[in-house]
């Protein structure tokens, strides 16, 4: 069985390469000799394997770039430095082992067909992310293959969920692998700095320090956008994918150094990685530790997406539903967010089902997988869903738009056989001709056009 047996936060500032500082390298030499100490670690460890993680590599929305590339290399040309040339061996049993327990997942990942690369300009080079942290590895130890994998626009959790995959085709291997995760930390801090000053970026910065100094995963894991946005860090993504490998196993971390001499903070870390340790399954946990609701109907709806997505079937056993699901009928929609931020919602506005609970079943099912605005929910995403159900009252005709009230009635409208519905006391409709207005582009019934309206209350689970 394989193992992971060692991993290591490495900045990338071209600058500290001395081809291309030519002693201005001389401004960071903390980090400078802290990666040469991470370097001469990784020789000791003599990985027959070194992952290695990139927030420069080709990005995708929601694809883990993995190079499928025979031979890995690249050079600093783009920095001055063109002599200055890397090639490395890929490790394809690993990635593409990688990219199987990904998929199964229901992670998106693996390479770049040549000829599309081309096209949009994508290339299969290593980028300066990997080269800095590989040239001082390199320069020590080199008897290795090596696996280039980049990031991805998806939420921290999932990186660290896809992260989990790498571990499992690390344990499924022979190999003794060093996972090196590449990334630089805020860049502005300081006014003087290329990119500007926000009072925020040390905040970022020392919260990820402490944290990793801590093995305080959840901390990372919650740093919500705004501070990211506002510290512009580069290498959080990346740094959460080596972490979710480490997951379920002892850990050992040491903060080799930290600076930030040019406005862009950069960190050299070694997380040593001890025997497995439950208490360390950092997801699992975290689920477990989600208050889900005991609401009957919001759990239906859950179990329903979960069961669809997960095993492909539509869930027909309800046993222990209170009555007035199994026995009564009534028009369903189930809303679902992520993060905060809306993923799906589809409803009935009149009952199509059997019985209330086949109606949220259906309906839960397809605000996951066929509402139009999103694509389909993945397995990955399941443990982050809030899902909101809504039992429509019989609606009334309403003759005035005075008659609405966006708290408590939700409106319909119809022109011939178009028909648009807005459900009430919702996020940013403050007035009934919001409501109205929203309920009308969403028939493609133009406001000058002749329509009429009706009300309905709903029961609102949460």
């Amino acid at each position: 069985m394989g193992k992971i047996i060692s991993s290591y936060i490495f900045p990338h500032p071209p600058l500290i390469v001395p081809e291309i500082g030519k002693g201005d390298e001389k401004g960071a030499q903390k980090t400078i000799e802290a990666c040469e100490k991470a370097a001469e670690e990784i020789r000791k460890e003599k990985p027959s394997t070194i992952i290695l993680t990139t927030s420069h590599a080709p990005l995708f929305e929601d694809y883990f770039f993995i190079n499928d590339y025979k031979t890995l290399k690249g050079d600093f040309g783009r920095f001055g430095a063109r002599q200055v040339k890397l090639s490395f061996e890929n490790n394809f049993k690993m990635a593409e082992s990688i990219i199987e327990f990904a998929n199964e997942k229901g992670f998106d990942a693996g390479g770049i067909n040549e000829g599309i690369g081309k096209r949009y300009g994508i290339s299969g080079e290593l980028d300066h992310g990997a080269l800095v942290p590989l040239y001082y590895i390199s320069r020590v130890y080199s008897d290795f293959k090596l696996v280039h994998i980049a990031m991805s626009t998806l939420t921290l959790e999932e990186h660290y969920k896809f992260g989990m995959c790498i571990g499992q085709a690390v344990r499924n291997s022979d190999e003794n692998v060093v996972f090196v995760s590449s990334g630089d930390l805020a860049h502005k801090l300081k006014s003087d700095g290329p990119y500007g000053y926000n009072k925020h970026a040390g905040e970022f910065d020392e919260l990820f320090v402490k944290s990793i100094e801590k093995d305080d995963i959840d901390s990372i894991l919650d740093i919500n956008d705004k501070l990211r946005d506002e510290a512009a860090e580069c290498g959080l993504r990346s740094f959460v994918i080596m972490l979710g490998a480490l997951d379920g196993y002892s850990v050992d971390p040491k903060v080799y150094s930290y600076e930030g001499p040019f406005g862009v903070g950069y960190m050299v870390a070694r997380i040593g990685v001890g025997e497995e340790d439950t208490s360390r399954r950092i997801i699992e946990r975290r689920i477990k530790g989600r208050s889900k609701s005991v609401d009957p109907y919001v759990s239906l709806a859950r179990k329903a997406l979960e069961t669809y997505v997960r095993e492909g079937k539509v869930l027909d056993d309800y046993d222990g539903l209170p009555e007035e699901m199994t026995k009564e009928r009534a028009g369903t929609f189930v809303s679902i967010k992520k993060k905060g931020e809306l993923r799906g919602c589809i409803g009935t506005i009149a009952p199509t089902r059997e019985n209330i609970a086949k109606e949220i079943i259906h309906n839960a099912i397809s605000s996951g997988t066929a509402d139009p605005r999103f694509y389909p929910v993945k397995p990955y995403e399941l443990d982050e869903l809030d899902y909101s159900v809504d039992v429509l009252m019989e609606p009334e005709a309403i003759d005035s738009i005075d008659k609405l009230d966006v708290l408590r009635y939700g409106v319909i409208v119809r022109a011939g056989r178009r028909t648009g519905l807005l459900l009430p006391n919702l996020e940013n409709v403050d007035t009934p001709k919001q409501q109205v207005s929203i309920a009308l582009q969403k028939a493609g019934i133009g406001p000058n056009e002749d329509y009429t309206m009706e009300r309905f209350e709903v029961i609102r689970h949460k």
